[in-house]
């Protein structure tokens, strides 16, 4: 008979181990007090994001990744919150000897330091011909610095130290200075999984004829500059690999049949590369391939048959390359397993399936791009569709396909030709892009689901109602972020139902034939950051209820007929302001330089009188040429944890010629008052803003001289001054 006895142990952790952990602490800046909890009242065991063992109480894991998402209207994170400073990776490996995990993934570090030469074992070493062992890193083998993007590792030389490591992630970290990335990363023996994608690498060594991978599992080095062929050193990885991805480079030239030697290969990744030849035939051959994408290149001829061999396919993509041929259940009739298939080429592929034909399997996400008139008439029994992307293609769609349409999460149809009239169906889905494809009728509805919907360049004509203002289909509840109804033929007035849409971020509804004046139910969209009304016939003021927008970036209303005085009550946060080709008269109120965030004021061919206000040095962006580090550019969460990116964009007159600017919209600055009434002098204060790239004064009444000040203006690459009344001489400056 045994008597039970129950013990509690006090979990203590180990001293040294406190120390090491305070050390590291003094070099992290720590914004939102993620550490506060890292304090010696505290067991060092219960600190956040360090876990020790259970029975020893020694430190074997530190876990602090920042948690992130990309707000709206900005394509860069907000790390303002997250750990910084510097990673003294030597300091932990020497003293938290049981350490075998560290993730500091997500964070803002900016520098890593490795002082291997403080410890007394590292004298006299004759690395790097033979890896040193002078950090106790027996245990230590899982290490992940990805995302943190303002960190710059200009040496790698310390890498094999840590001879014990498993796991090596750093992506996205600048290593563009270490060309020896390679041979120092072969020097890990038990190496399984390698993830340097967007590194800036640009050397894949290839006079080595072998690289030292014994264990490796995973090799991810897509979204680099490589610009060469395929390295022999590849085909010589050991048989463990089953992941390879080279997605996003340059690599060249065919693939070559020593692929084969990876016969585990589960997974291929070659995207958006410069591939040439044909698909070989023999990539049928690696019978445990689960992935194979290799879309976006320029392959040729037709997709093999031997293709449909790999039924262990759930991934397979041969987009946007230049196939010709006929694609049909031969190619696809063995892929039962198959969940997302990408098969376009810029209308050069023929779809000929039997109508009769049902796939063995059910897709999730689908890509398609086709030169017969017809959908595949298997679609209609996928049911577990969440993407569907068709593109340059030319198909008729009638109520069938509308319906089936509903269904999906994410719709994308672009830059087809789609006969058919929406007149009368109701758009159910999450993300839908019907830009591009000659759509006819009146808007559609929506319904509560849709967040975001682009449908411009089409031909729907009529007014905004049936979108707009179908109260008993929205039932008072929407979630739109995004509306782009831009480059149609649509009629009528602004509505005044928008106080149904107050979750709305961008509105797009320029180049149309929309008249009456700005309704001041608009002043409603206290969300708004992008407003593009812009080639209408809209008369009357700018409502002043548009003050409430307090978050709006981007106000385009240009090539309209409104008037009034220019609106001095818009957000502070104002980015581009363009007004131009109205009937604006009064004078500029120097309430204007309170725009501390301007970097486009566009306020050209207007009646505007009176002087340039001298406080123009007030903006704040416009003094440094600093102006590029936010792009206007929206990300709104999107299906499967991706995100919808849309570059906000603007026609700008600069260098007398009108050029669309959009991804480097963020690049431009200027400020355009030509062909006005201004009169006075040009204000000095005016050439303090040396970030100014593009100065338009011409075609008013300016007098007086040019004052020597301009020369502070030194990134200006366009300056017109003609048809005024100045005088004397241009200042040498």
């Amino acid at each position: 008979m045994f008597n039970t006895v129950f013990c509690s142990f006090e979990s203590r952790c180990n001293q040294q181990d406190m120390h090491a952990l305070l050390n590291f602490k003094q070099g992290v800046r720590d914004p939102s007090g993620v550490l506060s909890s890292w304090s010696i009242e505290l067991d060092c065991c219960e600190w956040k994001g360090v876990i020790c063992n259970n029975i020893t109480s020694r430190v074997t894991r530190i876990t602090l990744p920042c948690s992130t998402t990309l707000p709206i209207y900005r394509d860069q994170e907000d790390k303002s919150h997250c750990l910084t400073g510097s990673i003294h990776l030597s300091l932990l490996l020497l003293e938290l000897q049981f350490l075998d995990y560290l993730d500091l993934t997500n964070n803002d570090f900016l520098a890593l330091q490795f002082d291997y030469l403080h410890n007394h074992n590292c004298h006299n070493l004759s690395f790097p011909t033979s890896p040193p062992q002078c950090v106790n890193s027996s245990t230590f083998r899982y290490l992940d610095l990805s995302l943190n993007s303002n960190l710059v590792l200009n040496s790698l030389q310390w890498l094999p130290y840590i001879s014990s490591l498993e796991y090596l992630n750093l992506r996205h970290i600048d290593l563009s200075k270490e060309t020896n990335w390679l041979q120092l990363v072969t020097m890990l023996p038990s190496l399984s999984f390698l993830n340097m994608d967007a590194c800036q690498l640009k050397d894949l060594s290839l006079s080595l004829p072998y690289a030292n991978f014994t264990a490796l599992q995973v090799l991810e080095l897509s979204q680099n500059e490589f610009k060469s062929e395929l390295p022999k050193w590849l085909f010589n990885l050991s048989s463990t690999i089953y992941v390879l991805d080279l997605g996003v480079n340059h690599l060249m030239g065919p693939l070559p049949k020593a692929l084969l030697n990876l016969r585990e290969l589960e997974h291929l990744v070659l995207p958006f590369n410069n591939f040439v030849g044909s698909i070989p035939d023999w990539l049928g051959e690696l019978e445990h391939l689960q992935t194979l994408n290799i879309g976006k290149n320029m392959f040729s001829g037709s997709i093999p048959t031997n293709l449909g061999n790999l039924s262990s396919l759930t991934t397979f993509s041969v987009a946007a390359n230049p196939l010709t041929g006929v694609v049909s259940e031969r190619n696809l009739a063995k892929l039962s397993k198959l969940k997302e298939l990408e098969i376009y080429s810029y209308s050069t592929l023929i779809l000929h399936f039997d109508s009769h034909w049902i796939p063995p399997f059910q897709l999730e996400e689908l890509t398609l791009g086709f030169s017969n008139p017809n959908l595949p008439a298997w679609l209609y029994t996928q049911r577990s569709i969440e993407t569907l992307i068709i593109e340059y293609s030319s198909f008729k769609a009638e109520d069938k396909f509308w319906n089936f349409v509903s269904r999906v999460t994410e719709v994308q149809l672009v830059n087809n030709l789609i006969d058919g009239n929406m007149s009368d169906v109701l758009l159910n889905s999450t993300f839908i892009d019907l830009s591009s494809n000659g759509l006819k009728g009146s808007l559609p509805q929506l319904s509560p689901q849709v967040t975001i919907v682009s449908l411009s360049n089409n031909s729907f004509s009529g007014d905004l109602s049936p979108l707009l203002c179908d109260h008993k289909m929205l039932n008072g509840k929407n979630n739109l972020l995004f509306l782009d109804i831009s480059l149609n033929n649509l009629s009528g007035e602004l509505t005044n139902c928008w106080k149904n849409w107050k979750s709305l971020v961008a509105i797009h509804m320029g180049s149309n034939n929309l008249s009456g004046n700005i309704p001041s139910s608009m002043g409603l969209l206290s969300n708004l950051t992008s407003l593009h009304l812009h080639e209408n016939k809209l008369h009357g003021v700018i409502p002043s209820l548009l003050q409430n927008c307090h978050s709006l970036l981007v106000f385009n209303v240009r090539n309209n007929h409104l008037s009034g005085n220019i609106p001095d009550w818009i957000s502070h946060s104002v980015m581009a302001l363009q007004l131009r080709s109205n009937h604006f008269s009064g004078e500029i109120s120097p309430k204007i330089c309170r725009l501390s965030s301007l970097i486009i004021l566009d306020i050209a061919h207007n009646a505007i009188s009176g002087h340039i206000p001298s406080c123009l040095d007030n903006i704040k962006t416009l003094l440094f040429n600093n102006v590029s580090q936010h792009k206007l550019s929206f990300s709104f969460p999107s299906f499967d944890n991706n995100y919808f990116l849309n570059d906000d964009s603007l026609e700008l007159v600069t260098k007398g010629q009108v050029l669309e600017y959009s991804e480097n919209l963020h690049f431009m600055t200027l400020i355009d008052m030509s062909s006005n009434n201004l009169s006075g002098t040009i204000p000095p204060q005016m050439f303090n803003l040396i970030g100014l790239s593009s100065l338009n004064l011409s075609h008013n009444k300016l007098a007086g001289k040019i004052p020597n000040e301009i020369g502070n203006m030194k990134n200006l690459e366009s300056l017109d001054f003609s048809a005024n009344q100045l005088r004397g001489e241009i200042p040498y400056s």
